[in-house]
């Protein structure tokens, strides 16, 4: 019986110590966990400075952005003419089947409709199809432009240690702060305008 007693004993006075050295192995842990963060709170945090352009004003402005969009406009133009013509066709044959299908036999009828059908299928079909010829065109022709321009904006950026660029196109940016951001659109614009002399020559 005194065994058992000395044995409780000893058992509580374990688990009491054991509930107090947990105690203060949290509360140091606490103690750390918050001396971090306090250490952490007053550490100042680098600041990086970034650009901001409007891509499609510095686009335009690039040297052979006119010369590729006439070239585009001519494309268009040739293809408005051809469509006008098609269309053209119909109306003429349209009217010409009003007119005569009254008189027109039931066999001649049939084949005017048809051939009306199918004349006005094809001028659909090439409707869409010079839409997307005319947008593959454009995506061609402002490849380089678009390359160039973006090469140029990677260059730049390195130079000036700039973490990135942003595009301020559709109001995308309203506000910049003047001690972070850096309108590079001038830059550009003149580094451009430099590497197309530089080709020429």
């Amino acid at each position: 019986m005194e065994n058992f007693i000395i044995l409780r004993s000893q058992t509580k006075r374990e688990y009491n110590m054991k509930r107090r050295l947990l105690t203060v192995c949290m509360v140091a842990m606490m103690a750390v966990s918050s001396f971090a963060q306090t250490d952490s709170l007053s550490m100042p945090t680098p600041t990086s400075k970034f650009g901001y352009v409007s891509y499609e004003q510095v686009l335009r402005a690039m040297p052979d952005y006119a010369l590729v969009q006439q070239k585009l406009q001519a494309l268009r133009a040739q293809y408005d003419a051809e469509l006008q013509r098609v269309t053209q066709d119909f109306n003429i044959k349209y009217e010409e089947f009003l007119q005569g299908q009254r008189d027109f036999p039931e066999t001649i009828l049939r084949k005017r409709q048809t051939e009306l059908k199918d004349l006005l299928e094809r001028n659909l079909a090439f409707k869409a199809e010079s839409r997307e010829q005319l947008k593959q065109a454009e995506a061609e022709a402002m490849a380089p432009l678009r390359q160039m321009l973006n090469e140029t904006l990677e260059a730049i950026g390195l130079e000036q240690g700039l973490a990135f660029i942003l595009n301020t196109d559709a109001g995308a940016l309203p506000f910049v702060h003047p001690a972070m951001g850096v309108d590079v659109s001038e830059r550009v614009i003149q580094r451009l305008t430099r590497s197309v002399e530089t080709l020429r020559r």
